[in-house]
């Protein structure tokens, strides 16, 4: 039986006899990652259909040779490309394959992306040989397969020039697997399943586990290469994706091809899914403050406006109830105003904070109070329109707030007082026109009072690392661009601790918030530079560090911070970031301070 496949006229593409050079797939992938043969037109190009994606506009199918050659750079697999044609073949099918050589950038054209591309073949045209052969057998991918380093160094500039090093490098590994058939047995789950229906799971079980099975990340110089991304190209109403929390299993074998995306790099499309086995993990609560305990907590919210339904608002408020125990103070991350994202100039969010307090009195919280500076509209990043801000809630029956008028947008509160430091506006704004804050959150400084104690507290929403180059991409070791933003900020809340320190070194100050950052990083470097703050994610076990799960990495973004007469008794609450089901990406923590002296 020979079938001619339909992809190139569909394109409008019609090859020309006798332009194009006969190569195997080999030939094309070579083994850099950029084929020689990009834009050339190649022909009789054989191989054994293994997979097909037949939905969306990026369809076609993915072929390999079940004849390698002896180099383990060079890939045996390639995608053929069909655009929104769904390709007329089917798995097993021997074909042979003419079309043009492209190296595809997930994020744009080649001069601006800082991802790696894909070489596939597109405007295809094919032969089908024969059908129901046996397909090339799938490469398992153990604990020592991938190595622990990640990508070569070139200083910055790309990689694509250097030879693949599959035995030295994690991305040279996948990249010379590109299109081919990897298989992960009974893995581990350390990324819980996403709205995009894709998992992450661990080839190395023993790298950096968290407590509750996770991946911990613990610097830049160890970005846990056995983490691998899953997604799936078995139709969901014949095997639907599984919704996977961190430490289920993937009990048996998960197989496809390796393919590429900008949101995480490599991965397996798999044709093959293990069965979902629970691991399980339960969400935590930590345990009440006792009488002569201040808590002070902080909870990222994740856009919370009154366009969310009534359902985020009570799931919310339990964990503030449940979880968080009703802390005395709580600092709440990314509150919009009171339309959210309509972009219309309204910056007010009391109908957000009245919403939410009342939903925590019906979970049976207490009914908190709030205090917030709307800010100047469209000048604090976010979501377009939502104008999102850091707030205060507290219990005014644990805790008094001490109000100051003339806080507001543009306004700078000052630290002042002779032998007793004091705020010039409270709540007010640490330095709100300084360049450190462009686009970005604005901290809040508010002084509160517990059992006849001052207590400073700082609410921080740093800025996030939108536009850094990802660790899997082209340029290594890759830029963080977004830091040099962050480190301002951190010296900006740094020198406002040490103005209050100025006037009493033991002075009462939390610092708290989503800081974006981790706790080995240059801004949390100079967040705690001069002594001035303990980071009290240092103090728990290594393998408890970490408040955000992303693409299979357990991390760090927020914190607690201290500094005075109070001793501190500090949790992070692991109620979101491993679990399918999220109330908000974030875990919230909690920190009982209890009164010295």
């Amino acid at each position: 039986m020979v079938l001619l496949g339909v992809a190139a006229l569909s394109l409008g593409v019609i090859p020309v006899a006798g332009a194009a050079a006969d190569a195997r797939i080999h030939d094309i992938q070579g083994d850099t990652r950029l084929s020689t043969l990009d834009g050339q037109q190649v022909s009789n190009v054989p191989g054994v259909v293994t997979a097909i994606r037949a939905f969306g506009s990026a369809r076609g199918f993915w072929m390999q040779d079940p004849n390698p050659d002896a180099d383990p750079a060079t890939s045996e697999g390639i995608l053929v490309f069909t655009g929104s044609t769904t390709p007329a073949v089917t798995v097993g099918d021997a074909v042979v394959v003419a079309g043009t050589v492209a190296e595809f950038y997930p994020d744009g054209a080649p001069a601006t992306s800082i991802h790696q591309s894909m070489t596939e073949l597109t405007r295809a045209t094919w032969t089908v040989q024969s059908s129901g052969n046996a397909l090339p057998a799938a490469e398992p991918v153990g604990p020592a397969t991938v190595p622990d380093a990640m990508a070569p160094d070139a200083n910055g500039g790309s990689v694509e020039g250097l030879t693949l090093r599959p035995a030295s490098f994690a991305i040279d590994y996948w990249e010379s697997r590109e299109g081919m058939r990897v298989r992960v047995d009974d893995a581990r789950v350390v990324g819980p399943t996403t709205a995009f229906n894709e998992v992450y799971l661990t080839t190395k079980p023993n790298q950096n586990p968290s407590a509750h099975g996770g991946t911990i990340y613990t610097g830049y110089a160890d970005s846990n290469t056995g983490r691998i991304k899953v997604k799936s190209l078995i139709p969901f109403s014949q095997q639907p994706f599984p919704k996977a929390d961190v430490n289920d299993r993937l009990a048996g074998e998960t197989s496809g091809p390796v393919d590429y995306d900008t949101f995480g790099g490599y991965l397996i499309q798999a044709t093959t899914l293990g069965t979902l086995v629970d691991g399980g993990l339960q969400p935590e609560a930590t345990r009440p403050q006792r009488s002569n305990e201040l808590a002070v907590a902080t909870y990222n919210v994740e856009n919370l406006s009154p366009r969310d339904t009534q359902a985020k608002y009570d799931r919310l408020a339990h964990g503030v109830t449940s979880a968080l125990a009703s802390p005395d103070i709580l600092s709440l991350e990314e509150i919009q105003d009171n339309n959210g994202t309509t972009n219309d100039g309204t910056v007010a969010a009391n109908v957000t904070l009245q919403r939410f307090v009342d939903a925590v009195v019906a979970a049976g919280g207490p009914r908190y109070e709030w205090r917030e500076i709307d800010p100047v509209d469209g000048h604090d990043g976010g979501a377009p329109g939502g104008n999102i801000r850091v707030a205060f809630l507290f219990n005014p029956a644990r805790v008094s707030f001490v109000d100051r008028p003339g806080g507001d947008s543009t306004t700078a509160v000052q630290v002042t007082g002779g032998h007793k430091p004091a705020l010039s506006v409270s709540p007010g704004r640490i330095d709100p026109a300084s360049t450190a804050w462009t686009d970005s959150r604005k901290p809040l400084a508010g002084e509160f009072t517990f059992r006849g104690r001052t207590v400073f507290v700082v609410a921080n929403h740093f800025n996030s690392k939108g536009g850094d180059q990802p660790m899997y991409g082209r340029f290594q070791p890759p830029t963080r661009g977004s830091e040099t933003q962050r480190v301002a900020q951190a010296t900006e809340v740094n020198e406002f601790v040490g103005q209050i320190q100025k006037v009493d070194r033991l002075a009462n100050v939390v610092v708290l918030g989503d800081l974006n950052d981790y706790q080995f990083s240059p801004a949390l470097h100079e967040l705690t530079d001069h002594y001035r703050l303990l980071d009290l994610m240092n103090v728990l076990p290594r393998n408890d560090r970490y408040s955000y799960v992303f693409e299979g990495n357990s991390q760090v973004l927020d914190h607690v911070l201290v500094t005075g007469l109070m001793l501190p008794d500090y949790d992070v609450v692991h109620v979101n970031a491993e679990f399918a089901d999220q109330a908000s990406d974030h875990d919230p923590q909690v920190v009982r301070l209890t009164p010295l002296g």
